[in-house]
């Protein structure tokens, strides 16, 4: 999945496909996840937060199931 670099302390990088609703982070410490089922309105809202961090900790992280992905 092609990836999008964010301007933050916490995600390197943010990719979204909108036909299987999967949205993957990569991490600055270069651990990579997936998430299921995030609707667009989320992924928007994570490209457009003022702190990609802050919006991943309080609106996807232990909210979308989630895949461990190995480099």
């Amino acid at each position: 999945m092609r990836r999008e670099h964010v301007d933050s302390t916490a995600i390197d990088s943010v990719g979204y496909d909108p036909m299987t609703s999967v949205l993957e982070i990569a991490f600055t410490s270069g651990e990579v996840y997936r998430y299921f089922a995030v609707p667009p309105s989320v992924h928007r809202g994570l490209m457009s937060a003022d702190s990609a961090g802050r919006f991943f900790a309080e609106r996807i992280r232990h909210v979308y199931p989630d895949e461990h992905v190995r480099r």
